[in-house]
């Protein structure tokens, strides 16, 4: 049931976060480009390709499960009684 939290909670946040950071890095970058009077070509802009994205989605998929496997077997091993006690 832990890792199942976390890996649930790690899609929602992957789904949510990677769009979000690719779209604030699409915005941000050209301004900081134009603040400094530069136009940055495309190459420089768009970093971010699908292959690389699901990678890092991977990445942080495995990053969470391993995180949840100590509470989890912590979990494993507890009786019910005392682990709903400590919650």
């Amino acid at each position: 049931m832990v890792v199942t939290s976390v890996v649930t909670t790690g899609l929602v946040g992957g789904a949510v976060g990677v769009p979000l950071g690719v779209a604030l890095h699409g915005w941000i970058m050209p301004a900081m480009g134009h603040s400094a009077g530069l136009n940055l070509p495309e190459s420089v802009i768009a970093v971010y390709r699908t292959p690389e994205l699901v990678l890092l989605a991977l990445g942080g998929l495995l990053i969470a499960v391993l995180g949840a496997l100590l509470p989890a077997g912590w979990a494993a091993r507890t009786r019910s009684a005392v682990a709903l006690r400590t919650e």
